[in-house]
């Protein structure tokens, strides 16, 4: 159980860092010009997005019994991952 409660606390900080990260972005779209700036927002919304579906799957792997850890786990990588693809695709358009 131990392991189990590390990487869900693992995983919360990893969260937690990307939203501050597109904190930063939100920060630096509003910057930019105001054709840019909206085509930002587009983006940074669909981050918001898949940033709260990885908090609703972090919540579902905490309540999950052992017998679907394994498969939570997966799922909930996913989705964090697809969440760090968008942000670095962002980012590199910034």
């Amino acid at each position: 159980m131990k392991s189990r409660d590390a990487y869900i606390a693992k995983m919360k900080l990893q969260l937690d860092e990307l939203n501050i990260t597109i904190k930063e972005l939100e920060l630096k779209a509003k910057l930019a010009s105001l054709e840019t700036r909206e085509k930002y927002d587009v983006e940074i919304v669909k981050m918001r997005q898949q940033y709260q579906v990885a908090l609703d799957k972090l919540t579902e792997l905490k309540l999950s019994s052992e017998d679907a850890w394994k498969t939570m786990v997966a799922e909930t990588e996913k989705v964090r991952d697809a969440l760090v693809k968008s942000y670095h695709y962002f980012k590199s358009q910034l």
